[in-house]
């Protein structure tokens, strides 16, 4: 019997450090060559470390936020044979994994491990579970978001998977087992009332930590300022409901997100200065001919911006299917890190939660942001007559270090008009 340390590999693209997400193994357990143990995120995505050997976990270093550098021993394992003694020699101890957060990089698309609650919450039970005190249950991100959407605990629920791992069938068979507790007093004409005095402690890591870093980043460094405007899209809708119902075989349908894309490019065209990223620790901003907007896209594990590259030359067909498909790529978690960066401009928007104004953040470093809000129909004065009409609100933030007001609002400006006339986007 020998030991085998295994050390956090070389993740590629100039990693040098990546951030514990996850332990899929617990001391003791048994593992299979190119089983999961450990989820590691870096600054260009989250990957999975598979297991290099078959083995008994023996001992793990770092804990769920810690920083691993590349190349430091992060898990031992008991083997059949010698193993490698040599390389658990030259591992640093614990003591030097560091805790402190690392730089601020794109939001990136991976999964995020939901923390534990303090508080067991009282909800559909199956058949009991005992677990050693301090024994976190083993799932994937999947399945704990599911449960807690089921107000499920895992840690009493039966794991079949690898070392005790939840898996979705093992929840489907816990939540058939039971059904929620429910208060016995229940007063006269009425629901019962049930005094909470619960709370839950979050750690911020992984993504969330990330997200925070980003935002303290841009708003602390980067001198904002915000424009607003109305904006008349009702030829605008007329359009796209024709060309959604005469869209070509196997077209995605349209929204209004393709047509502000390319109306974009072309505003940017003539304020290049609004499509460019500025290196403020260099002094230095560098214009793009190219246009690679990011779209800001909320997920179940946080904000993601996902990017069109070289919307540039695209039709309103290929940027709607190709906004689609990194959107899509992103929400399920499956985007690469080719996806999440290299954005010269992004847009957010907040859909059909509407709201008449926001003031976006510049994700740095970047120089501008638009906001687009859902269109509703208003009734506005026309030449002295009150028409309805269908009305959009852009918000937009600048980096007024680089970008002056009139630059920023003459590209709005420009948005306005070519989204009242849009035959002007095609011209």
């Amino acid at each position: 019997m020998g030991t085998f340390a295994f050390k956090l590999p070389d993740i590629g693209e100039g990693v040098v450090e990546g951030e514990v997400v996850e332990w899929m193994v617990s001391v003791g357990d048994s593992v299979k060559e190119d089983d999961p143990i450990l989820s590691v995120m870096t600054d260009k995505a989250t990957v999975e470390i598979p297991a290099p050997c078959d083995g008994t976990v023996s001992k793990i270093i770092g804990e769920a936020g810690d920083i691993l550098p590349v190349g430091v021993v992060c898990i031992e394992f008991d083997v059949d044979g010698d193993g490698n003694a040599s390389a658990s020699d030259e591992a640093p101890v614990k003591e030097e994994v560091e805790s402190k957060p690392d730089p601020v990089p794109e939001p990136v698309a991976t999964p995020e491990p939901a923390p534990q609650p303090v508080a067991a919450p009282v909800s559909v039970a199956g058949p009991a579970v005992e677990r050693a005190p301090g024994t976190k249950p083993l799932a994937s991100p999947a399945v704990r978001q599911r449960a807690r959407s089921a107000g499920v605990d895992l840690y009493h629920v039966a794991g079949s998977g690898p070392a005790g791992r939840i898996t979705h069938a093992d929840l489907d068979v816990h939540l058939s087992g039971g059904a929620s507790r429910a208060s016995s007093s229940m007063p006269i004409g009425g629901s019962a009332r049930v005094t909470k005095t619960g709370t839950e402690d979050i750690k911020v890591i992984g993504l969330r930590r990330k997200i925070a870093d980003s935002m303290m980043a841009s708003y602390s460094t980067i001198a904002h300022f915000s424009y607003f405007e109305e904006v008349d899209v009702t030829e605008l809708e007329a359009l796209r409901q024709h060309l959604n119902a005469t869209r070509p075989e196997g077209a995605p349908k349209l929204t209004y997100l393709p047509f502000i894309m390319l109306a974009l490019v072309k505003g940017l065209g003539q304020r290049p200065e609004c499509n460019a990223l500025y290196d403020d620790e260099a002094g230095v901003v560098t214009r793009h001919e190219g246009v690679h907007l990011g779209i800001a896209t909320q997920t179940d594990r946080g904000l993601y911006v996902p990017v069109v590259k070289h919307v540039e030359a695209m039709d309103i067909w290929a940027a709607a299917a190709e906004m689609g498909r990194v959107t899509q790529a992103t929400r399920d978690g499956k985007a690469g890190a080719d996806d999440l960066s290299g954005s010269t401009f992004t847009i957010t928007s907040l859909g059909r939660m509407g709201g008449l104004g926001a003031t976006p953040i510049i994700n740095k470093p970047e120089v501008g942001i638009l906001g687009v809000h859902n269109a509703k129909d208003r009734a506005v004065v026309i030449e002295g007559r009150v028409e309805v009409r269908r009305i959009m609100n852009l918000s937009s933030s600048w980096d007024h270090r680089v970008v002056d007001g009139h630059d920023g609002a003459s590209l709005v400006q420009l948005l306005k008009s070519m989204l009242e006339h849009p035959a002007t986007i095609f011209m």
